[in-house]
C-alpha cells in the first residue's frame, strides 16, 4: 500500500516520512513547502508541492500513486497566532481537512491518520492525563485539534474508513541533524535560540504548585513519535472499518522547565540560569501523558530520554545555525 503524508516536509512530517519508509512502507508526501523543507526527504519519497486542502490535486494525487492510507500532518500550529487569528486557524485546520477528507472518501482510502495535540486537553488538572481525561481546549488551536477529531471519526464511522488520533505531547530532539526543528516556537530551539544570541533562556513563573515552581511538561523524542505514527498506521490494518483509535504520545515522565534549562547548559556548555518572567495566561502546572493506551494496546514505549532529545536537538541546531558555535 500506499501512504500519503500531508505536510511530510515538516519538522515531524519528515520523521514520519523516515520511519515509515524505513520499516519498508511506500510513501509519497504534498507539502506546500511553506515552513517544511524538502532536502529533508529522503530520495525515496515523491514528493507533491501543493497545499492539502486543494481538491482537484488531491484527487490527482490519490489516483495516481493508488494511495490507500493518509497520514494528516499538515497544520497551522502556533498558539498565539490562532488566538490572534480564529478564522485562519479554523480555515486551516477544520475547513482544509473537511476536504481532504472528502477527497479520502471519494477516492475509498481506507485508513486515515490524524495529527492531534495535547491541546484538546487544555488545563488538565491531573497527575497523569488519560484518553478519557476532558477535553477543554483554551485557544483556538486547541479547540480545531479537537473539532479535527471529532470529524475524523464521523467521517470514518460514516464510510467506513478505519481512523486514528494521536495526541502528542511536547516534541522535541532530532533522528539526524538535517531533519531538526528549525523553528523557534518549541521550547528548546526557543532556549538554543537565546542562549546563542547571549540572553538567558526565559521561565514564565516559578509559582507553580510543582517541585521547583515552574511548568512540569511530558517530552517525547521526535523519533519515537515517528515510530508510534508508524506502529498506529499498521494498527489500522487490524481494525473494522469505522472503527477509530485515539492514544496520547508521550513518556509518561515529567520535566520542569527549570531541570529542561539546567540540561540544557550541560549540553550546550552555555550559561543557562534562566530568567523568571511573568505566568502566561492558560499555562497548566502539569501535564504528563498516561501512555498505557499505547504500550498495552500497541506495544509501543518512547526509547529515548530528554538528555537524547537535547543533544540531539542542539547537534541540528549548530548545522542550521554555525554562527552559534563561537560561543
Amino acid at each position: 500500500m500506499t501512504w500519503l503524508i500531508t505536510g511530510g516536509a515538516g519538522y515531524i512530517g519528515a520523521h514520519v516520512a523516515k520511519a515509515m519508509t524505513g520499516a519498508g512502507e511506500r510513501v509519497v508526501v504534498l507539502d506546500d513547502v511553506s515552513t517544511g523543507v524538502e532536502e529533508r526527504l529522503g530520495a525515496d519519497v515523491a514528493l507533491v508541492r501543493g497545499s492539502a486542502s486543494d481538491r482537484g490535486l488531491l484527487d490527482r494525487v490519490l489516483r495516481e500513486h493508488e494511495v490507500s492510507g493518509v497520514v494528516h500532518l499538515a497544520a497551522k500550529k502556533k498558539v498565539d497566532e490562532s488566538v490572534g487569528d480564529p478564522l485562519l486557524y479554523y480555515r486551516e485546520n477544520v475547513s482544509g481537512l473537511t476536504v481532504l477528507l472528502e477527497a479520502v472518501v471519494a477516492a475509498g482510502v481506507g485508513r486515515f491518520v490524524f495529527s492531534s495535540s495535547a491541546a484538546v486537553y487544555g488545563v488538565p488538572d491531573v497527575e497523569l492525563v488519560t484518553e478519557e481525561t476532558p477535553c477543554a481546549p483554551i485557544n483556538p488551536y486547541g479547540e480545531t485539534k479537537l473539532v479535527g477529531e471529532w470529524l475524523v471519526r464521523a467521517t470514518g464511522r460514516a464510510h467506513g474508513v478505519s481512523t486514528a488520533c494521536l495526541r502528542y505531547f511536547n516534541v522535541a530532539g532530532a533522528a539526524e541533524p538535517r531533519l531538526s526543528d528549525t523553528g523557534v516556537s518549541n521550547v528548546v530551539p526557543m532556549f538554543f535560540d537565546r542562549l546563542t544570541r547571549g540572553e538567558a533562556p526565559r521561565v514564565f513563573g516559578d509559582d507553580y504548585p510543582t517541585p521547583d515552581g515552574t511548568c512540569v511538561r511530558d517530552y517525547v523524542h521526535v523519533a519515537d513519535l515517528a515510530d508510534a505514527h508508524l506502529a498506529v498506521a499498521r494498527a489500522l490494518a487490524e481494525r473494522a472499518p469505522g472503527e477509530d483509535l485515539t492514544v496520547n504520545v508521550g513518556r509518561g515522565e515529567g520535566v520542569s522547565v527549570r531541570e529542561l534549562a539546567t540540561l540544557v547548559g550541560e549540553v550546550t556548555g552555555l550559561p543557562a540560569e534562566p530568567v523568571v518572567e511573568p505566568r502566561r495566561p492558560g499555562d497548566a502546572a502539569s501535564a504528563v501523558a498516561s501512555v498505557a493506551r499505547m504500550t498495552e494496546e500497541l506495544g509501543w514505549t518512547a526509547r529515548l530520554g530528554v538528555r537524547d532529545m537535547v543533544e540531539s536537538a542542539w547537534e541540528g541546531w549548530l548545522l542550521s545555525h554555525p554562527e552559534a558555535r563561537a560561543h
